[in-house]
């Protein structure tokens, strides 16, 4: 009785993007083999050097009295599984089988777009990988405080979403064939307008003097400034006010005693609006520095007046 024959073969990996690899299948055989035959489960590739296979990737690689292989070019995830070389010496067949397996790295093929809600909203992204073995998927934020673990999970859902929940969301796909293929998905969360800066401020006559309000709000929050009951225009009345950002100012380029008083930055969004009291007042004057009571007070007064103008426009 003639040796079993001898099989090689290197676990495949699949480029799941660019499926270019090829794969040798090699049998170790002596003088005293007859007939050789490579089968693919129970179709038969390649007999001798026939080609029986209708498949143009698979071809001979060599036929000698000591090995007789073939190669599969561009192989891909349909040509996994058992591959025996049957062969006959001396009137006695023998065979060896090895299993192809393939890998394929971790590809995400499907996931959420960048997003836009409301706070108190409730969002759920999704995060679809395909790769061999099943790639693991992670969801993280990341956010200023950096990378916080989220969940493990190809959805991963948020109820009753915050502001401090804004920002990028990280989708990892894992599973030790190559390197993760990583994707971001922006979530953008509205809030309305909170003003965190508005303080009282004081100037001399003749001098410059700077009101400051300033507001965090998505989308940005759009400024008014009112004396009294009357909206301020800009550059009327030495007056200049400047809204960048967060940030909105009210400029007076020459004091004078009728412009002390009290002043209402309101800040607007799609969302709601808040308003902030803010007193500019001279040398020696006694003011409150928390501005609570009079914010209040003026508030009161502010949206009587922005009611009376509502109804005189209808």
């Amino acid at each position: 009785m003639g040796p079993d024959p001898k099989c090689s073969l290197l676990r495949a990996a699949l480029n799941a993007a660019s499926c270019l690899r090829m794969w040798a299948l090699r049998c170790t055989v002596d003088d005293r083999v007859t007939r050789v035959a490579w089968l693919n489960r129970s179709t038969i590739l390649y007999a001798g050097n026939d080609k029986w296979s209708i498949d143009n990737r698979v071809v001979i690689l060599s036929n000698t009295k000591t090995q007789y292989s073939i190669k599969i070019h561009n192989v891909d995830v349909y040509d996994e599984g058992p591959y025996t070389c049957s062969v006959q010496t001396d009137n006695h067949p023998k065979t060896s089988r090895v299993h192809l397996i393939v890998q394929v790295p971790p590809q995400i093929v499907n996931i959420s777009s960048d997003i836009t809600v409301n706070e108190g909203s409730s969002v759920t992204l999704m995060c679809l990988a395909f790769g061999r073995p099943e790639p693991t998927v992670t969801w993280r934020h990341l956010s200023g405080k950096g990378q916080g673990f989220v969940s493990e999970d190809e959805y991963l859902e948020i109820t009753g979403i915050t502001r401090e929940q804004s920002g990028e969301y990280e989708c990892s796909a894992v599973n030790d064939v190559a390197v993760p293929d990583v994707r971001k998905v922006k979530v953008t969360v509205n809030y309305p307008p909170y003003i965190s800066n508005a303080k009282n401020t004081g100037a001399s006559v003749g001098q410059k003097g700077i009101l400051q309000c300033e507001a965090s709000a998505v989308p940005v929050a759009e400024f008014q400034w009112f004396k009294e009951d009357t909206r301020l225009a800009n550059g009327l009345e030495g007056v200049r006010i400047e809204s960048k950002g967060r940030l909105s100012t009210l400029t007076f380029f020459n004091v004078s005693e009728k412009d002390y008083g009290n002043y209402t930055c309101v800040a607007t969004n799609k969302l709601g609006n808040t308003n902030a009291s803010i007193i500019l007042y001279g040398p020696g004057a006694v003011h409150d520095g928390g501005n609570a009571a009079s914010r209040v007070a003026t508030g009161l007064c502010l949206w009587a007046a922005l009611l009376a103008r509502l109804l005189l426009d209808f």
